[in-house]
């Protein structure tokens, strides 16, 4: 059963060489292509000027930069992410993307960035009454997601009685709760705290106590197992230069 185990593994290795791998393509065509929503600050935006920025933007280019490639940008949504990912082949994916199993039944990550999770973003003054589950999945609770993706997913799941309004501007849709449009809305507890930076009206509710364990990590092809050692050999040696830490750091000090 060891002997079987191993020729399957070598089986697929070699299929894998056999097929271009896409850190070939990146080399020799110069072109790093990254789908990206390019609305979730503080990782991807993109500027009424037509350009990127954020933490993913910097370091997309940081990688590119590595392969002697420049980046193409493809602009995606949340709710086409996977499909566009797929039919448009790119080589990234990036922008705050959370891990989950749906994702990973068509797609590859990264090593992880790191440990996040869903939280509610709230008025400050209604702090107390949206802290737990129970006070939140009531028909009363006017919850207020982007379309598609990780948020609008937790929320029929886990907060399946409450009263939900689907937001298709994921700029504009803070603006909803300081003005009182909504009550909650339930995102990641890393863009709650960018977020409530910005919006000193709003709060995040219990950011190292998330509802629901999540993980970021940069999206990538399925079965391409050289691309993923490259992208992951990348990713250590910025997590161990202090480049990711210090992009990282100078987005979260801009919105303050």
């Amino acid at each position: 059963m060891i002997k079987t185990g191993i020729a399957t593994l070598l089986l697929v290795a070699a299929g894998s060489a056999s097929a271009q791998s896409h850190l070939d393509r990146v080399i020799q065509s110069k072109v790093l292509t990254v789908c990206t929503t390019g609305d979730y600050k503080p990782y991807s935006f993109l500027r009424p000027d037509g350009q990127y920025e954020g933490i993913d933007v910097t370091m997309a280019r940081s990688l590119a930069k590595s392969l002697g490639a420049q980046v193409k940008w493809v602009p995606s949504s949340w709710k086409t992410l996977t499909p566009d990912f797929l039919a448009k082949q790119c080589d990234i994916a990036l922008g705050g993307v959370s891990v989950t199993l749906k994702r990973q039944q068509t797609a590859w990550f990264a090593t992880p960035l790191g440990t996040d999770g869903k939280i509610p973003l709230v008025r400050c003054a209604d702090k107390a009454k949206y802290r737990t589950i129970a006070q939140l999945n009531k028909p009363s609770v006017r919850l207020i997601e982007p379309a598609g993706g990780t948020n609008e997913a937790f929320v029929h799941s886990i907060l399946p009685q409450a009263n939900l309004t689907l937001f298709h501007d994921n700029v504009t849709i803070f603006q909803q709760l300081v003005d009182k449009k909504a009550d909650v809305m339930i995102t990641d507890a890393s863009e709650a705290m960018y977020q409530q930076k910005r919006f000193p009206k709003l709060c995040a509710v219990n950011p190292e106590q998330p509802m629901q364990y999540g993980e970021k990590a940069y999206m990538l092809p399925r079965d391409d197992m050289s691309w993923k050692l490259y992208v992951d050999q990348w990713l250590h040696l910025s997590n161990a230069t202090g480049e990711y830490a210090q992009v990282t750091g100078q987005w979260l000090a801009a919105a303050k």
